[in-house]
């Protein structure tokens, strides 16, 4: 199980005075307001920013760290990644889960074929969609729905999906 979850990826600067915009890669873009710091990730190392203002703008969200006054400060951090920590993610409803810990997970059949492992997870505005790797074969991409997703067991690192006719054949 991840200790960070990524709420976003800072796209660019905005304006003179340190504003960088953010795509979102949380469910629920609001869910920044509540946010009082994120961790960036540089690649070499994370680091704690203080969150000051929270604005959105179409489909971004533009922050405002206490750390940075200016465009110049700011321009190296396109790219990076912004995190929080468990206890600061949102609390999940049942049946809901962090797509990191999905991905790795052991996918098998309700009838006990191994079909391999969640390699990703797409979201559209219908439903996810896992997106089932194994090697020497095409993706099985299996939409999050109840009628295909039987159980989810993160600590044993398990999921059970059922094929519904046809669902092989569209992915091939």
């Amino acid at each position: 199980m991840e200790d960070l979850l990524k709420v976003g990826v800072i796209t660019s600067t905005h304006g003179l005075k340190g504003e960088v915009k953010v795509f979102p890669t949380t469910d629920d873009p609001k869910r920044f307001l509540e946010l009082k710091q994120v961790i960036l990730d540089t690649g070499k190392e994370k680091t704690v920013l203080q969150i000051s203002n929270v604005r959105f703008f179409k489909n971004m969200v533009i922050l405002k760290f206490k750390e940075f006054d200016d465009i110049n400060q700011v321009e190296k951090l396109r790219q990076k990644e912004l995190f929080v920590t468990r206890d600061m993610a949102v609390p999940l409803e049942e049946n809901e889960y962090f797509i990191a810990d999905l991905i790795g997970l052991k996918a098998v059949s309700d009838e006990g074929e191994e079909l391999g492992e969640i390699g990703d997870v797409l979201t559209s505005a219908a439903n996810d969609i896992y997106v089932i790797k194994k090697p020497g074969t095409t993706d099985l991409l299996v939409p999050a729905i109840k009628d295909c997703v039987k159980k989810v067991d993160i600590e044993k690192g398990m999921v059970t999906l059922h094929l519904l006719p046809g669902l092989r054949e569209v992915n091939s």
